[in-house]
């Protein structure tokens, strides 16, 4: 389906480019412009519901820009915003003409901004807060105006500043008392001495932050500029420069061609933050997290330095194709420098995967599979994807003689189609999934046509307001057919859109001075539920609902800027499954139990709180008056700490061919023993086993269920 849409509109685009942009683009080498005229032009023939370029959509292109760009407005004066309002309504004009004039009168100006900004910190830095003065900063930058005076912009940045230290001095303060009520011998250091610690530590603070900056160039900051532009469609479309689509490959596909590091820059070094487990950095022992990379080469060739390099150029340098050699100069964590010959390889992102785990309660096996993501290979389906990892867990669980199956896609949010319509597959006979409406077609009922059921037996699946459009589709199916329980929060998060990333490259002549031009990520189509609503917005409702730290928070869909509307189209021809003896029944026991769990009520309570933490916008300046309210905070969050406290009598552990793989991978090992340990002090996946324990099925399933055992 996505493949064909391509197609499709690679031709039509093709077509229009032969008559529409030769004379204009390619004489011309600017490549933003070029850039306006694809990206505008795939949004107007591939959205789902493209937006209408007028005036109205200029204004909101221009605030969203701005907001980006200054979110704290510590750096645009009002005058600034007043010289950029001349194009305030012609945004949509100068995209249709790929004229980029706003975009380098702002970008101009916020260059300039910085440097002063720069220096107004520098200067603000050098001399003693006074931390007895009464007076707050007000962080509601949403209805702050912009300062209208360099007077009055510095006051902003002095009160930023302030408060930055605040935190640090008062953190200070209590080690020195610390230190003194533990050894009564010790001499505190003066107040003068902490306030000039933590000053310095602010100081250091926004040098890293302008190092960062400093790393940015104009290409970062058009990128910027163009997703201003495309989110007005809506939140899921984005346009992604070269080196974000290879992140975005990266991640859907949980893997990387390289060396199997994690770097970071600090100071102008680069350093290895992390060693992956299983990759050619992990197998050679020689590399160190904390080792900084000085130089980079290629096999024989002379060697690069990249001291002060941007973390961008230094991994395409450390990146590189299966089988070939990197060698890197380093400097060790004992300060000895040493060069290290490195075959890259695949490296696979274990925590991508999806994982298992068993448990015993009341004399049942149980199975958890976590899920993060439903991954793919784009380039390759039979390679590892997110169905057949789950196929193959929940197959290593039946040999272990698992009776119930917790499928955990808290916190997933999303990823490919076809991997969700495959999975679902497992859990039914055969049947529609999920509908797919495209714009101006006839819906699309994928279905699995597949009659072999891998499990058989009672199943819950496990959602948050993070679990996101496949994930709701899956919960959504298994919803409808009466097949699992969906347990968690009130709603899911509502996505029910399908993106497609085109490839923008395509467009061009292969002879052309522009190099790669990146991709678009869009919405081209919405999905539904076989029982024809929409998970647009509303989300996936939970048989069980239960409170959870997001409760109260505005994470979801319907709290993004321009998200498509909810609608409803015909239902699917289906049949619910009749496999559960008792499923109303468990799943109003299930309500009884968990509303007298006094746990559940506290994580409901703790909630509540975090929200009205979140909603603070005014914070003092003054030393007694800041501690005293954090004071008060870590009262209450002692409050809490019986949540942190709890754990249940569960035990969970690894299945045999990963108990194998721990004996040689202690990093593996040391992760699964974590996520155990949080598994066995997991209501939510407690009450799961609850219900797996109380469903039954009918005597015709536990006939098919031991078929399938067998």
């Amino acid at each position: 389906m996505k493949r064909n849409f391509v197609y499709v509109l690679a031709a039509l685009l093709i077509s229009a480019a032969s008559c529409s942009f030769t004379n204009k683009t390619f004489d011309n080498p600017d490549k933003d412009k070029l850039l306006i005229q694809l990206i505008s032009y795939v949004l107007e023939k591939g959205h789902f519901n493209p937006a209408e370029m007028d005036d109205g959509f200029s204004e909101k292109v221009f605030d969203e820009y701005i907001r980006r760009l200054d979110p704290s407005k510590r750096y645009f004066l009002q005058s600034d915003i007043d010289e950029f309002e001349v194009y305030k309504h012609k945004i949509d004009d100068q995209i249709k003409d790929s004229d980029i004039a706003f975009f380098d009168l702002v970008h101009g100006r916020l260059v300039q901004r910085m440097e002063e900004g720069r220096e107004i910190y520098k200067e603000i830095l050098e001399k003693p807060f006074d931390f007895t003065k009464d007076e707050t900063i007000v962080m509601d930058y949403e209805n702050l105006p912009f300062a209208t005076s360099k007077k009055e912009l510095k006051e902003r940045w002095k009160k930023y500043l302030k408060f930055s230290a605040l935190s640090g001095y008062v953190t200070r303060i209590e080690e020195e008392e610390d230190k003194k009520g533990e050894d009564e011998t010790y001499a505190m250091k003066s107040v003068d001495e902490v306030e000039e610690e933590a000053r310095k530590s602010a100081l250091k603070t926004q040098e890293e932050f302008f190092d960062l900056v400093d790393d940015l160039e104009r290409k970062d900051w058009f990128v910027m500029y163009l997703n201003a532009i495309v989110s007005e469609f809506d939140p899921h479309t984005y346009y992604f420069a070269p080196e974000e689509k290879d992140r975005f490959d990266t991640s859907m596909s949980g893997k990387f061609e390289g060396i199997g590091a994690r770097l970071q820059r600090k100071n102008d070094r680069i350093k290895i933050v992390e060693i992956i487990s299983g990759g050619p950095a992990w197998r050679g022992n020689e590399v160190e997290v904390g080792d900084e990379i000085l130089r980079v080469g290629q096999g024989d060739e002379e060697p690069v330095n990249i001291i002060g390099m941007r973390l961008e150029d230094a991994v395409k340098l450390i990146k590189g194709p299966k089988g070939s050699e990197v060698k890197l100069t380093l400097k060790k964590v004992d300060g000895t420098t040493e060069v290290v010959s490195i075959v890259r390889d695949v490296v696979e992102l274990e925590e991508s995967y999806a994982k298992s785990s068993v448990v015993e309660k009341d004399g049942k096996v149980f199975g958890v599979i976590n899920l993060p993501k439903f991954y793919i290979d784009f380039d390759n389906y039979s390679d590892r994807n997110a169905a057949s990892d789950v196929e193959q867990e929940i197959e290593r669980l039946k040999e272990q003689g698992m009776q119930g199956l917790v499928l955990d896609l808290r916190g997933n949010g999303g990823g490919s189609l076809k991997t969700v319509v495959d999975m679902a597959g497992f859990f039914i006979e055969e049947g529609p999934i999920v509908q797919v409406k495209s714009s101006g077609k006839k819906k699309e009922v994928l279905s699995d046509t597949d009659e072999r059921v891998q499990w058989n037996g009672p199943l819950v699946i496990l959602v948050n307001e993070l679990s996101a459009s496949a994930s709701e589709i899956l919960a959504a199916a298994m919803q409808d057919y009466k097949r699992a329980v969906v347990i968690g929060s009130k709603q899911t998060y509502g996505k029910g859109t399908v993106q497609n990333v085109i490839d923008l490259n395509q467009f061009l002549s292969q002879k052309n001075d522009y190099g790669d031009v990146g991709a678009l990520k869009l919405t081209t189509q919405k999905f539904y539920r076989i029982n024809g609503g929409s998970t647009q917005l509303e989300g996936v409702k939970s048989d069980i609902a239960i409170p959870d730290r997001y409760s109260y928070i505005d994470i979801g869909e319907k709290d993004q800027e321009n998200p498509l509307p909810w609608d409803k189209i015909d239902a699917a021809s289906y049949r619910p499954w009749d496999g559960y003896v008792n499923y109303d029944y468990t799943v109003k026991k299930s309500k009884e139990r968990t509303k007298e769990n006094s746990r559940l009520a506290l994580i409901d309570e703790n909630a509540r709180w975090v929200k009205k933490k979140q909603d603070e916008n005014t914070y003092s300046l003054n030393y007694e008056a800041y501690r005293k309210s954090i004071d008060e905070d870590e009262e209450m969050a002692k409050h809490f700490d019986a949540l942190s406290d709890y754990k249940t009598d569960l035990t969970f552990r690894s299945l045999p061919y990963e108990n194998k793989l721990m004996e040689k991978d202690t990093v593996l090992r040391d992760k699964r023993q974590r996520w155990h340990e949080n598994l066995s002090k997991d209501v939510y996946v407690e009450e799961a086993l609850n219900v797996l324990a109380d469903l039954q099925l009918t005597s015709d399933n536990k006939k098919r269920l031991a078929k399938i055992r067998d």
